[in-house]
């Protein structure tokens, strides 16, 4: 049987308007109220799942390396990834799979560290780390808009040691345990749901970052194709109609968790 554990790797700040896009401030500042710079908090919430064979880690948080450089963002509160693992009993050489909605820093930052000598290191060394393969490339070759999102330092040593794992259709990673390709916020994009319990556990990434968009309309600016995003959000919606379903939001500094 799947159980599963929140991991609240911590917090950062970031413009509003980005974030809600075409949404009126009046609108989304009532469900995300912003400070005196337009800015409001999101939090990074990641997941492990394991049953009696696998553990796996979604996502893995910014991290703890090169933070100086995100200044802007102004993160509080971070946990460790392997810290938080460790509270639930598990070794970081016990993770089997690492899946990551997608490469941007704040959500796979984690997936590698600097020791105390001073070298990269790999977070899970013996894991099989999960990815869209149109993100792969998309990492590999950023458009304008996302440049500025990925890091070689997160992923390529990953790769290197042949960890890396592409996903390039729906499949299924283990029983109960299902990946689905989406676009709209950028490429191929991992969202993982999962039978936990007799019921369905969805962790959307930034396909819907917060329960407040769950609304159709609701659509980031950071989005880079809103329309996919849209499509995406349906897609999800409709993979989890007729069911009793869980949303856990990666983004949600309030509403971590939601019933659908």
């Amino acid at each position: 049987m799947i159980q599963y554990k929140i991991l609240p790797a911590g917090f950062f700040h970031a413009d509003g308007g980005a974030m809600f896009g075409a949404v009126p401030k009046r609108a989304w500042n009532r469900k995300f109220p912003s400070d005196e710079q337009n800015c409001c908090i999101l939090a990074m919430n990641c997941v492990l799942v394991w049953n009696e064979n696998r553990i796996a880690v979604l996502d893995t948080g910014v991290g703890t390396k090169g933070l100086g450089k995100r200044a802007y963002y102004r993160f509080f509160d971070l946990n460790d990834i392997v810290d938080l693992i460790r509270l639930q009993g598990f070794e970081p050489e016990q993770v089997t799979d690492v899946v990551l909605s997608h490469l941007h820093f704040d959500h796979c930052g984690g997936c590698t560290y600097i020791d105390k000598s001073g070298n990269l290191q790999i977070t899970f060394p013996e894991a099989k780390h999960y990815v869209g393969k149109s993100q792969w490339e998309n990492y590999l070759n950023p458009n304008a808009l996302e440049k500025d999102s990925y890091r070689k330092e997160d992923m390529e040593l990953i790769e290197k040691q042949g960890l890396l794992q592409k996903i390039d259709t729906d499949s299924e990673l283990f029983r109960d345990f299902q990946l689905t390709l989406c676009d709209g916020h950028t490429k191929g994009q991992l969202v993982s749901s999962f039978m936990s319990e007799n019921e369905l556990t969805v962790f959307p990434g930034d396909v819907i970052p917060t329960q407040a968009h769950l609304s159709n309309e609701w659509i980031s600016a950071y989005d880079t194709h809103p329309l996919d995003s849209l499509e995406a959000k349906l897609k999800i919606k409709k993979m989890i109609e007729n069911q009793s379903a869980k949303m856990i939001f990666y983004h949600d500094a309030k509403k971590t968790v939601s019933f659908i």
